[in-house]
C-alpha cells in the first residue's frame, strides 16, 4: 500500500532527522534499481539523493568483491562506514539486501554508537513495507 509506505518513510526520516546527534541528511534507496524512495537534508548544498546514487556503486563494488572472494554465498553486507574528516556517511544495506539507508552526521556532534543505535531503533519499521 502506497500510503502506508509513504507514512513509514515521512515517519523514519523525521525521526532520524530530529533524534540523530550531528544529523546532515539521510535517504532511502531501492539497490536494484537506484531510485530514492525519501531523502531529506538539512544542509541545501548536499543533496543526499545524488549521494545514493553514487553510494549505490560502492554497494555494488563490495558486492562484485564478496564474489569474487567467494564470500558472497555465507557473507552480505549489513553497513558500509566512511569516515571523513568532519562526517560520518553510514550506509546500512537492509537484512533482504533490497534497499539501503545512508545517513550522513557531522561527526563533531555525533557518537557513532549512539548514532548506530538510534538508526537500529528507528529503521525497524521500515523492514514491514520492503
Amino acid at each position: 500500500n502506497f500510503k502506508k509506505m509513504t507514512n513509514v518513510l515521512d515517519k523514519f526520516i523525521q525521526d532520524v532527522k530530529e533524534n540523530i546527534p550531528g544529523f546532515i541528511a539521510v535517504s532511502v534507496t531501492e539497490v536494484r534499481s537506484g531510485v530514492s524512495y525519501g531523502a531529506e537534508s538539512v544542509d541545501p548544498s548536499f543533496d543526499p539523493n545524488l549521494g545514493s546514487a553514487y553510494n549505490l556503486e560502492v554497494v555494488k563494488a563490495k558486492q562484485n568483491a564478496l564474489q569474487a572472494l567467494g564470500l558472497a554465498t555465507k557473507e552480505k553486507i549489513d553497513e558500509i562506514v566512511i569516515v571523513l574528516t568532519d562526517q560520518n556517511h553510514i550506509i546500512d544495506v537492509s537484512a533482504n539486501g533490497s534497499y539501503f539507508i545512508y545517513l550522513v552526521v557531522d561527526s563533531t556532534k555525533a557518537n557513532y554508537g549512539i548514532t548506530r543505535a538510534l538508526l537500529a531503533k528507528y529503521k525497524k519499521d521500515l523492514a514491514a513495507i520492503f
